[in-house]
């Protein structure tokens, strides 16, 4: 039998250098250089303003690590990643570094022993969740490419005909794309969009971007305390609920109940785990950035979301994955 080995210790521990390697080069716009000057070390580092024996040390690392290839000293962008890490590409992912690397978010992974302590943030008393929380301004602003990719697939999966008008109530809306995208999909459906007013901003820039505008209402508040109204066919929660414990999502849940139309549905996009909790990794490992982040946040099982819905009213919950996506889609009908 072979002995142990320390490398996954070793990796792990230093795992914030790939972090901090992308960070460069996007800072950089090295990925963007690489793809201009068809890999050749001098013009590359001309181009993004470093030296050479620099931009080789950070090069060789990228591609140790799969994010370029390195063929007879020339490097080149690998096609898992390219559309993502050059700035002229329309999936270009640079910009959520704002908000993935933003303090707001590390700050309670400097603590992390602490937070396991607690059982949750040590940052605040609510951590992200405080009222009107910068941090997610930035989220609405930079995350969309990354977040909102997953829109028009769940506007077709909810909307799949898209003849008949459509009431949408879009809690925690952020960049709103996902109303915004059932509003494109169906020229007969309005949107309402709630979150805190400088939230709606962003949505409402995005909005008029879309040419829905004229269908999109902004709803201002707290998603537990302001009116939603009523009437709606469709609620959407995206990204929303891992943030509070089971309790308080039933509560705001039993708000969206009363909030739906006879036949309404209420629309969740969440990480969700299995019932091991550990697979898949992606949807499992988000459990860790709700102990740093939020007071009593959680990556819940399909079976607590079904129990969720069901004690709040829902008659019926069922599972959808996303194609290339860590997140799923739960539909729950009244």
């Amino acid at each position: 039998m072979a002995s142990p080995s320390p490398i996954p210790f070793f990796e792990a521990v230093s795992a914030y250098q790939k972090t901090e390697a992308i960070r460069a080069a996007l800072a950089l716009d090295v990925f963007s250089a690489i793809a201009e000057q068809q890999g050749a070390l001098a013009k590359i580092a001309a181009q993004c303003g470093a030296s050479e024996r620099g931009v080789r040390m950070l090069c060789d690392f990228l591609a140790i690590n799969g994010l370029l290839s390195k063929t007879d000293g020339r490097y080149a962008l690998v096609p898992e990643t390219a559309p993502f890490l050059v700035k002229s590409s329309p999936a270009y992912l640079g910009d959520s570094l704002e908000f993935l690397l933003s303090p707001e978010l590390v700050e309670g992974f400097r603590d992390l022993a602490g937070c396991t302590r607690q059982g949750g943030t040590t940052v605040s008393a609510r951590g992200t969740m405080e009222t009107q929380h910068p941090v997610w301004v930035k989220f609405a602003r930079v995350m969309g490419p990354v977040i909102g990719r997953s829109a028009p697939f769940i506007a077709e999966l909810v909307d799949a005909k898209a003849d008949r008008a459509l009431e949408v109530l879009d809690i925690a809306a952020g960049h709103g794309l996902f109303g915004i995208a059932f509003a494109q999909r169906n020229p007969r459906t309005r949107v309402t969009a709630q979150d805190w007013a400088p939230v709606l901003d962003v949505a409402r820039e995005h909005a008029q971007q879309a040419g829905i505008a004229d269908r999109y209402r902004l709803l201002p508040g707290d998603a537990f305390g302001v009116e939603l109204g009523g009437g709606y066919d469709v609620v959407l929660l995206t990204n929303f609920l891992h943030h509070f414990d089971i309790p308080t999502c039933e509560r705001l849940l039993g708000r969206v109940m009363h909030s739906l139309k006879p036949g309404g549905i209420a629309v969740t996009l969440e990480f969700v785990p299995n019932d091991d909790r550990v697979t898949p990794p992606a949807a499992a490992s988000f459990a860790l950035t709700m102990l740093a982040t939020t007071a009593a946040g959680d990556a819940y099982t399909f079976d607590e979301y079904q129990s969720m819905f069901r004690n709040a009213g829902f008659s019926r919950s069922t599972l959808h994955a996303i194609p290339e996506s860590p997140q799923s889609v739960i539909i729950s009908v009244l």
